[in-house]
């Protein structure tokens, strides 16, 4: 009897991992068209924003030479830093590190709301520029709306990835991926996905 009950115990195992694989493809499919969806949104935006760089030149020269790079500079780097940081603890709880795992995502945390920060910053100094939503500014008329359009969408995608950070590690701190890590794969994604976008916005409005 018990020699029987191996090879069962063994089908119904393999039929487990089986389910747990179709289940993690499916999820992580999900997250593709999720995002293949916000792809769509931002190159409206960014589209929105290259046909006014385009006709204004002028303006947008202009105003380029108003903005502080330094500090946009520093917080694209920062984030850069957390798609490291994001890899890196997806890494340590596939080793089984959850300590590692825990100390990564935090940086994660932690850069991702200093990027916040140091948007919030730059978007006061622009405030006291009169470079605002309405460009109330007449020499700036009609460059606000373009970029905090942009800006400030992908700054709430990053607030929501931080509190997404912050789920993950306290689900990670209950042993929640010690055996299944797709729910930090699937982070990793959207993370991932938020830096990329940035740096088309850092290039487009800042550098060109």
């Amino acid at each position: 009897m018990a020699q029987a009950a191996l090879p069962q115990a063994a089908a119904h195992g393999h039929d487990d991992d089986k389910h747990t694989r179709l289940h993690n493809e499916n999820q992580k499919l999900a997250m593709w068209l999720y995002l293949a969806s916000e792809v769509v949104i931002f190159s409206i935006m960014i589209a929105g924003y290259a046909i006014f760089r385009v006709t204004n030149p002028d303006q947008v020269k202009e105003i380029h030479g108003e903005l502080g790079i330094a500090l946009v500079t520093a917080n694209t780097f920062l984030l850069l830093m957390s798609s490291w940081s994001m890899v890196m603890g997806l890494r340590a709880i596939e080793m089984k590190n959850r300590q590692g795992f825990l100390q990564w995502m935090g940086a994660t945390a932690a850069l991702g709301t200093i990027f916040l920060i140091g948007q919030w910053i730059e978007y006061r100094e622009l405030a006291h520029l009169e470079i605002t939503l309405a460009g109330m500014h007449p020499e700036f008329l009609g460059f606000g709306m373009r970029f905090y359009a942009p800006t400030a969408f992908h700054g709430a995608h990053v607030f929501i990835g931080v509190l997404w950070c912050l789920l993950v590690i306290w689900r990670g701190l209950r042993g929640r991926y010690d055996n299944n890590a797709v729910g930090v794969e699937l982070f990793g994604l959207y993370w991932h996905f938020v830096d990329v976008v940035w740096i088309f916005l850092f290039t487009l409005i800042y550098l060109i």
